[in-house]
Formats: C-alpha cells, structure tokens, sequence
C-alpha cells in the first residue's frame, strides 16, 4: 500500500528536478557565478538519476557502458566548472547535453536493438507491432535532427552571444522547442498515425 504513494512523489520529484535545469541556467543571470551553477547541476544530474531507479544500488546496477560514459562526462564536466568557477566550461554544458542526447538516441538506432522512443513506448504498451515500431523509429530520427541543431544554436550562442542571450535559449528557448516538438508528435499521432491504424 505504501509503495504506490511513494512511486508517484518519486514521479512528482524526478519531474520537479527535470524543470529545474532551466532554473539554474536562469539563476546564472542572477548569481553571475559559474561555481554555485556547476554544483547545482552536479547534484541535480545525481538526484534525478536516483530517483528514477528507486535506490544507489539500483542505479549503479542498471547503468549500461554508455549511460556510465555519459554520467561521467556530465559530472566531470559539472564538477570542473564548480572547482574552476569557469564560464566558458558553463557554457559549453548544454552543447554537451545536447551531443550526448544525440548520442544515446544515434547508437539505438544502429545497435540493432529498439529504438529510444520505441523503449519509452513499451513502458506503457510492451506490446507494439512492425508499424509502430516503425513509426518510434521515425520519431527516434526527428529527435537526433533536433540535438544536432539544438546543438549547434547552443554552441553558436556560447561563441557569440550575450550572457543573457546564452541564459534565455539555453533556460527558456530551447524547453519550448522541446515542449513543441512533443506536443507535435502527440498531435501527429492521433490525427495520422492511430486514424490509419484504425481505418
């Protein structure tokens, strides 16, 4: 009886700790000091992660070889900004983000195995014929399209823009393209691809 309560502020947490990373982008304006952003990534990249796997062991337990690659690298990254104090390395998180994200959606998409999308679609329907699989294969592509040019827009602000251009695509911009992106899919999917299946 206690677990279920518990799942859901699990839930309710995990997805707190997703909207705050635009919070701390954000407060970067504000605090002007890369060491205190740099630790507040750090402990929300661990907390997240724990939160989704239910305990330390569990989490240590369920990592494959490249999510332990890409948490190292974000926490090596996060930890050399909080002990450089460093804008430059601040800057350069969201295009690593970004090449990671493309990264974990690129190699499922050649290792034979389920797409990402297609994993988070078997969450809810385990059972998914060749048309659907198909289909979160697509969307698995739309995604590696938008972290490569995600990417890129990030990179090029960090090159040439303005702190607080940097702070607003990066805190704001980029979690409405992401917002949009999802709604979009939904919306495609029940107005082309579940009618088709259906007719």
């Amino acid at each position: 009886m206690q677990a279920a309560p518990l799942t859901r502020v699990r839930a309710i947490a995990n997805v707190a700790l997703k909207l705050a990373y635009p919070l701390v982008i954000l407060a970067f304006l504000r605090l002007g000091s890369p060491r205190f952003i740099g630790l507040a990534l750090l402990a929300l990249l661990w907390l997240q992660r724990w939160l989704g796997a239910g305990s330390v062991a569990a989490l240590l337990a369920g990592f494959t070889r490249l999510e332990w690659a890409l948490a190292l690298v974000m926490s090596g990254l996060s930890a050399a900004i909080a002990a450089t104090d460093s804008e430059t390395l601040l800057r350069a998180y969201p295009i690593v983000v970004n090449a990671g994200m493309l990264i974990a959606f690129g190699t499922s998409l050649f290792r034979g195995g389920p797409s990402m999308i297609e994993k988070f679609a078997r969450v809810r329907r385990p059972e998914l014929d060749a048309r659907a699989v198909r289909y979160t294969r697509r969307v698995t592509q739309v995604w590696c399209i938008f972290f490569v040019c995600n990417g890129a827009t990030s990179a090029a602000f960090a090159l040439w823009g303005s702190r607080v251009q940097w702070a607003f695509y990066n805190g704001v911009v980029t979690y409405l393209l992401i917002g949009a992106l999802i709604v979009a899919e939904i919306a495609w999917r029940h107005a082309f691809v579940l009618r088709r299946a259906t007719s």
